[in-house]
């Protein structure tokens, strides 16, 4: 129905249960929003590199992540670093979004269903939006614990807090596109960035991942 859709689209661009998290972040967890590592986008991940350290499988955001905003096909220069991804870890990846498979947005599942058509990946289904809620329903689909699990995403208040309160491995990109996000949230993302930076450079470190203590051996450079 229309208003479903209205409702939708508005709730992607103001994630009020973001704001009153992101508030609770800056005044008492700062060190919940810093990531293990961060990249300019996945294909400096090394995939091979993270599963010998004994990840078991990873989690993707889908906006700004690996498609563009509102988008349901994969950003065409991710494609051979997602293709190194399946192949080591196999059938154990997902996606957990905001977006695609959020039950309040994507009500009937065809988001969910249209982006797994088109990248060959699971899309999680769930009723939290992050950072709120628990790893429960991403622990279920993947069968353990989310210590051994990697959250993959753009935003520092959404993806990272989420990862980082969940015991993920936390991995932030850079957004892939700008053109297409809503003015408020190129905003907000702009005010998030100044605030993990500057806690950054004030030595403040993410939750203590113990299957990960040197997060550097796990960035390489892309191929040409």
């Amino acid at each position: 129905m229309w208003w479903v859709d209205l409702k939708a689209a508005f709730g992607q661009s103001i994630n009020f249960e973001g704001i009153l998290c992101s508030t609770m972040v800056i005044l008492k967890d700062p060190h919940l929003a810093v990531p293990h590592i961060s990249v300019r986008d996945i294909r400096y991940i090394d995939w091979a590199a993270l599963r010998r350290k004994g990840f078991k499988g990873v989690v993707f955001d889908k906006d700004n992540t690996i498609t563009a905003p509102y988008s349901l096909t994969l950003w065409p220069l991710l494609e051979s670093s997602l293709e190194s991804c399946k192949s080591e870890f196999g059938p154990d990846i997902a996606v957990f979004s905001n977006s695609a498979g959020l039950r309040e947005y994507d009500h009937d599942g065809s988001k969910a269903r249209n982006l797994e058509s088109a990248i060959g990946i699971k899309v999680i289904r769930h009723r939290v939006k992050k950072p709120g809620g628990t790893a429960e329903e991403v622990e279920k689909h993947f069968g353990c614990d989310s210590s051994q699990l990697i959250m993959v995403g753009d935003r520092p208040f959404t993806d990272i807090v989420y990862g980082n309160r969940n015991g993920f491995l936390t991995i932030l990109t850079e957004p892939l596109s700008l053109t297409e996000e809503p003015f408020i949230v190129k905003q907000v993302r702009k005010l998030e960035t100044t605030f993990v930076n500057y806690w950054s450079r004030k030595g403040l470190k993410p939750p203590e991942q113990k299957l990960l203590p040197d997060p550097r051996h796990c960035v390489k450079e892309p191929r040409p």
